[in-house]
């Protein structure tokens, strides 16, 4: 039987600069919005500047749900390879809850000089800014016991 250490010392949760760090070194993420009372979830491609996280899209699905119901969740999260050279040895998720508002006029303007690009060669000339009200992540110390058992005896 694997030994489990306490969650305490597994689990450690992440300042607010430690949060905005992490979303500046990625840029891939999920957004989750409602849509006529269902919860969507989708992959997009953002950027971020410490207040705020900002995403390109077209018209479709997501713009109708975070035009109607403009509180949404983001959440980010990657594997990272230990010191040691081991591919997964901590996970980390960063997760923020704000309101999405479609940019116009000058707050657009601005937000044409961020790195935001699509990622595939589509027409996405809406810039979303979803206004972060809360953001909190955590970093665990990973362990596989699978990855060492064994079914041969």
């Amino acid at each position: 039987m694997p030994e489990f250490a306490e969650p305490r010392d597994v689990v450690h949760p992440l300042d607010e600069k430690e949060c905005w760090e992490f979303l500046g070194r990625h840029e891939f993420g999920r957004l989750a919005y409602t849509l006529v009372g269902d919860v969507q979830i989708v992959p997009i491609n953002y950027v971020s500047d410490h207040e705020a996280v900002y995403f390109r899209t077209a018209e479709g699905s997501k713009l109708l749900g975070v035009t109607m119901n403009d509180a949404v969740a983001f959440e980010v999260d990657d594997l990272v390879a230990a010191p040691d050279g081991r591919r997964d040895a901590e996970a980390c998720s960063v997760v923020v809850h704000g309101k999405a508002e479609v940019l116009e006029g000058q707050d657009k303007a601005r937000a044409e000089q961020l790195p935001l690009r699509p990622w595939v060669p589509t027409q996405k000339h809406t810039i979303v800014r979803i206004a972060v009200s809360e953001i909190s992540g955590r970093r665990f110390d990973l362990s596989k016991p699978w990855e060492h058992m064994s079914t041969r005896g």
